[in-house]
């Protein structure tokens, strides 16, 4: 997280942002979960856990963002008062056989002092051994640049061998410096993506409002920016436009990719859509009436995704941000819950029958991933 007042910004950082009551609670010592639901709990004490994937002989991998460290240190954006500050606490938490096994460690973190609602390793893939780990920052070059060296990772993708040193692959948040698709505020906040092979992901940038295709032999593309919604501001009136945030992209099973959004201020309710998007054609919505939508799997024809919380942001429920994970029904207004009472839910990756879904995203030392069944 990092300084700046734009529209844009506040967008992406309500991607994590909205649960201070939640926080709260945890530290308190209540559980991450907030309310029954069909699930068994896999992994525990991860630092603000994100978006998953599966790898060989399906182990589940977790995007860990961190807890931040002792600086160099940033204005909050959402308390001039207080700072977020840079430490090196992200990482990637694998889960085997019962086991759970940090398997890469000393990734960039912006937090606050109490390590909640970092900034870090965002979203992750596995083949066989190589790693690709997406990293947030929510910010510009200047904005990295005030980090120095130690935060020079943020806003990039790293790849290399697990048990290994990473390296950065491309630079998300220089692509956006040198061509801001959607033309309004410079700002980068990596926060999902999908594989196009081994050396090129499609990735869906919150902070630049946009989706693109980076690395390898072919140029660097923007392959959408989505339009934006309409919702009535807190103080009455007629609707405003509500920035169309894209969190995660997946790729379906007629091989176009599918894309994930949470709207920007003022946040409405149900407005939410997920968007189908082929390189070259115009966006189209393939679902609509679903709120805060952090992230997408497929198990066969049937989509899932995962609303972060359930309702606006602007009311902020005791407990924090409970959410649910959707089956989407194509063309749809209304999707069916496949579990709900979930304390900020974020990340989904599908197994076979079986969803494990990362909780309590906004929480250092006390995320949790689940495993639903989905049968």
């Amino acid at each position: 997280m990092t300084h700046g007042s734009s529209r844009k910004h506040r967008a992406a950082l309500a991607l994590v942002t909205a649960a201070g009551a939640a926080i709260a609670l945890v530290a308190a010592g209540a559980p991450a979960m907030a309310a029954p639901g069909d699930y068994t709990v896999v992994a525990t004490g991860l630092d603000n856990p994100r978006q998953l994937t599966i790898g060989a002989g399906g182990a589940v991998y977790v995007a860990e963002a961190g807890e931040g460290g002792d600086g160099p240190c940033l204005p909050n954006p959402e308390n001039p008062e207080a700072s977020v500050c840079l430490g090196a606490t992200g990482g990637v938490t694998e889960i085997r056989g019962g086991t759970q096994t940090r398997v890469v460690s000393g990734l960039p973190s912006l937090a606050g002092a109490d390590g909640s609602a970092a900034t870090g390793p965002s979203a992750v893939s596995v083949r066989a051994s190589n790693i690709a780990v997406l990293m947030g920052l929510g910010g510009n070059l200047e904005t990295r640049a005030l980090l120095g060296p130690e935060g020079a990772e943020l806003g990039t993708m790293l790849t290399g061998r697990i048990g290994s040193d990473l390296s950065v692959a491309v630079d998300v948040t220089a692509y956006e410096a040198a061509n801001n698709p959607d033309g309004g505020f410079v700002d980068s906040n990596p926060n999902g993506f999908t594989d196009i092979n081994s050396k090129r992901w499609m990735i869906a940038d919150a902070g630049a409002n946009a989706i693109v295709a980076l690395g390898g032999n072919l140029p660097n593309q923007t392959v959408a920016v989505l339009p934006p919604a309409w919702g009535v501001p807190p103080w009455g009136g007629d609707p405003i436009p509500a920035e169309s945030v894209p969190t995660n992209v997946v790729q379906g099973p007629d091989g176009a990719y599918y894309v994930s959004e949470l709207l920007g201020f003022p946040f409405p309710v149900g407005e939410s859509r997920i968007w189908r998007v082929v390189p070259g054609q115009a966006p189209t919505v393939y679902a609509t009436g679903l709120s805060n939508v952090t992230s997408l799997a497929w198990q066969h024809q049937t989509l899932y995704a995962v609303q972060l919380t359930d309702g606006s942001f602007l009311e902020a429920e005791a407990e924090g941000p409970i959410g649910s994970v959707r089956q989407v029904v194509p063309g749809g207004e209304e999707h069916p819950a496949v579990v709900d009472g979930l304390l900020a839910p974020y990340g989904i990756a599908i197994h076979g029958k079986t969803a494990y879904v990362s909780t309590g995203a906004i929480l250092a030392d006390a995320g949790e991933v689940i495993a639903v069944d989905l049968r």
